[in-house]
């Protein structure tokens, strides 16, 4: 285990990765920028991000036609042919989803981020291979291919765990940040002009307070999906869009509009009592 954690330190630092990583990371970004887009691959329209459910699909497929070929017969051979082209053709939308979350990353998550693309196309490099030898029945050496595939596919789930679960990539960044349930005050209401905005410490957390219109909104000012700074944002018709990647949250509710988040925005009601705003969670 050490000198698996060794090894992906080492890459984290990796810098020679940059000059093919940062240059792509910029190509997917002009791809994925139009919002239905976004929105799509991002999970945004599901509340939930897209590419660890479709990496189930491919994942599952590839590892229940590893086990028809080491113990399985003739009699499930074709089975396996279909497993392993049912794996290839959910790779394309997996990757796609994956691509999109990788674009928005930087430095060290960006490098590992690469690699794990890397292995899993060259997953998807032994597994075309596969089932061509499949389809010409060569079994033996689509097995053999497939077999070189499924440990690639094991070392790029390994550096995409790590991403997750060790450097924390596209996990909610409010998911334990927790305002005040009681009322408590924020700021004097002369202190925020019409139109205006201000970050505010509420409770232990901090909160961005807009004026809009007659109301006073307010939202977690940390963007959950990699924390902008949404104090720093653009603030129009009703919303606020991080400076980071663009996420556009409705200041009423806190629902997302764009993506690339896909977790509502934390919001918490107002009141304005003698002279003060106060805040509190919403129930």
């Amino acid at each position: 285990m050490k000198q698996l954690e060794g090894l992906v330190a080492r890459a984290e630092k990796w810098t020679a990765l940059d000059r093919v990583a940062e240059p792509l990371a910029r190509a997917v970004g002009r791809t994925v920028r139009p919002a239905p887009v976004r929105n799509v691959l991002s999970g945004t329209v599901i509340g939930h991000p897209l590419h660890p459910l479709l990496t189930d699909v491919p994942i599952g497929a590839w590892s229940m036609a590893a086990m028809l070929d080491l113990a399985g017969g003739p009699s499930t051979a074709r089975a396996a042919d279909v497993l392993v082209a049912a794996g290839l053709a959910a790779a394309v939308p997996t990757a796609a989803a994956g691509l999109n979350d990788w674009s928005d990353t930087q430095g060290a998550d960006r490098r590992i981020g690469l690699l794990h693309a890397t292995a899993n196309s060259v997953a998807l490099m032994f597994y075309t291979a596969s089932l061509a030898a499949r389809l010409r029945d060569r079994h033996g050496a689509g097995r053999a291919l497939a077999l070189a595939g499924y440990g690639c596919v094991m070392g790029g789930g390994y550096l995409g765990g790590h991403l997750v679960f060790v450097r924390g990539v596209n996990v909610n960044r409010t998911a334990w940040r927790r305002g005040p349930r009681r009322w408590t005050d924020v700021l004097a209401d002369a202190e925020l002009p019409a139109g205006g905005h201000r970050r505010v410490p509420a409770g232990g957390v901090s909160v961005l307070l807009v004026r809009d219109g007659n109301r006073i909104e307010a939202l977690d000012s940390v963007c959950n999906h990699m924390g902008g700074p949404l104090e720093e944002g653009t603030i129009a018709g009703g919303c606020v869009t991080c400076p980071w990647h663009g996420s556009t949250f409705r200041l009423a509710d806190g629902a997302v509009v764009r993506g690339p988040a896909t977790a509502s925005q934390p919001g918490y009601e107002t009141r304005v009592e003698d002279g003060r705003i106060q805040v509190r969670r919403r129930p």
